[in-house]
């Protein structure tokens, strides 16, 4: 069989698969990833966490490289891969999506809220680091385009940062908690456009395929791990799926 018809055949003698995607879904969507040559990491330096929480020059910093759209993901529209991946969700061949993207775009294609499972956060709204109210970015963006900075929260005088999980931040307990259970549950576990450099999130493949789990790897360029999948494709993320998904 081709690779195609192998995915394919995986996917429906699958009871429980898991997406696990990372930035290569987005980059057709036009949003640049962070670590490749001409990534967002090679224009500009990220701001760590403990920087952003004791530098009100760091936070302003901050919110002028979101504001200013630095990385790519104003106006970003799901692209097939996203669809496809929708797709399996509602088929009831994906039981989840755990994502390292915050882009939000796996909600937009049509995945629902409780399906998806962000690792990183989510860069479309805005919290309070102390008391965890949700902000919206259109409230924040107008007062920091008024006073060039972004008061305490108003609820209890907390620190309001993006809901994005910055360099030197915790990861979410919750998410990695869920990430993990499903992992353990699934039968079929696909990665989509991740380099799988970044732990812990990175582990959860390894994990899946330890616990019996079928691995698939879908991404540009070759990953540590790539000797440990059943399946490995070096192609475009939106033909792989949208082939895929044919005829199923």
């Amino acid at each position: 069989m081709s690779a195609i018809e192998t995915l394919r055949a995986l996917l429906a003698a699958s009871q429980r698969a898991v997406v696990f995607s990372g930035a290569g879904i987005s980059t057709e969507s036009g949003i640049p990833d962070f670590r490749s040559p001409g990534g967002v990491w090679t224009k500009m330096q990220p701001i760590y966490f403990q920087d952003f929480v004791s530098s009100e020059e760091m936070r302003r910093e901050s919110w002028r490289r979101r504001f200013a759209n630095t990385d790519g993901w104003n106006n970003a529209q799901p692209n097939r891969g996203h669809v496809a991946v929708a797709k399996l969700v509602e088929r009831g061949v994906v039981s989840s999506v755990i994502t390292q993207n915050v882009d939000n775009l796996h909600q937009l294609s049509g995945v629902p809220d409780g399906k998806v499972i962000e690792l990183h956060g989510n860069a479309t709204y805005a919290k309070c680091l102390k008391c965890d109210v949700r902000i919206e970015l259109s409230v924040i963006e107008r007062e920091f385009k008024a006073t060039n900075s972004v008061g305490p929260c108003a609820s209890c005088g907390g620190i309001i940062k993006s809901a994005t999980i910055s360099f030197g931040q915790s990861m979410p307990q919750a998410q990695m908690q869920r990430a993990a259970l499903e992992t353990q549950s699934c039968d079929l576990f696909i990665v989509l456009g991740s380099s799988l450099t970044v732990f812990p999130a990175a582990d959860f493949p390894v994990q899946a395929k330890q616990n019996g789990a079928r691995l698939v790897i879908v991404n540009r360029d070759r990953t540590e791990i790539d000797e440990l999948a059943d399946l490995v494709l070096h192609d475009g993320i939106g033909d792989t799926l949208t082939a895929a998904i044919q005829l199923m």
